[in-house]
């Protein structure tokens, strides 16, 4: 338990320095080797005992497997420089549907529960898995149609994965576990702006990605354009 807090809080804090320093300087990759090594040992704890707990713990057993393999597959994309499609795009195109089933198996079982509920979760809070896993399975097909990505398409991919893995986190603390909080903090506007934080932090580096490299793109264009014929007066 004390592992899988500290993972969490440790992970936390670094993944907020890693998404606010430069990204590929030092900062950057020291901070998200230490968000990876933190989170990956609160989620594996976390999917790994949820089975195990007298109360029903399966949607958080399928928060923590979807945590992992975002977490897993974003460090991938990072280091991966080649980014040819191979054995870890089906591995992770297996797992994504997987993940947008048990989303949906979710819905339908809080759907005709008496309770309402799965484990105490409503269906709605089972779109989370069913968005996330059709996101995830689309950029994995994508990646096996091309058979290779882009630089631009594999730093929104490690982009877009480690930042939504660290909303599973945040979500966890900031929703999941308002007890921790004193009362006058418990069901704030501040919590749930803490809570969804990482979210438009996500939208607007991959909107500065596709923009620097659409910049690039219309720089190198313009550079190889030919330059207009000199003028010649008329005799």
């Amino acid at each position: 338990l004390w592992t899988h807090i500290a993972g969490g809080a440790i992970g936390m804090v670094t993944g907020v320095v890693a998404l606010a320093s430069r990204k590929g300087q030092r900062v950057h990759r020291a901070a998200g080797s230490v968000f990876f090594f933190a989170m990956f040992a609160a989620y594996a704890i976390g999917a790994g005992v949820a089975p195990f707990l007298e109360t029903g713990q399966r949607p958080n057993f399928v928060a923590g497997i979807m945590a992992l393999y975002l977490l897993i597959s974003g460090v991938m994309a990072a280091r991966r420089r080649d980014a040819w499609a191979g054995a870890p795009e089906i591995i992770g195109l297996m797992v994504a549907l997987s993940i947008t089933a048990a989303g949906l198996i979710f819905m339908r079982m809080g759907a005709a529960s008496p309770s309402g509920t799965v484990d105490g979760s409503p269906p709605p809070a089972f779109l989370l898995f069913v968005v996330a896993g059709v996101f995830a399975a689309a950029g994995e097909l994508h990646v096996l149609l091309r058979k290779r990505l882009s630089n631009t398409a594999r730093i929104a991919r490690h982009l877009w994965r480690m930042c939504f893995s660290l909303f599973i986190a945040s979500g966890s603390l900031f929703l999941g576990q308002q007890q921790v909080f004193p009362k006058a903090l418990r069901d704030s506007s501040l919590l749930y702006v803490l809570a969804l934080a990482p979210l438009p932090v996500m939208l607007f580096w991959l909107g500065k990605v596709r923009f620097d490299d659409w910049r690039r793109r219309r720089m190198k264009a313009t550079k190889a354009d030919p330059p207009p014929p000199p003028f010649i007066p008329a005799a």
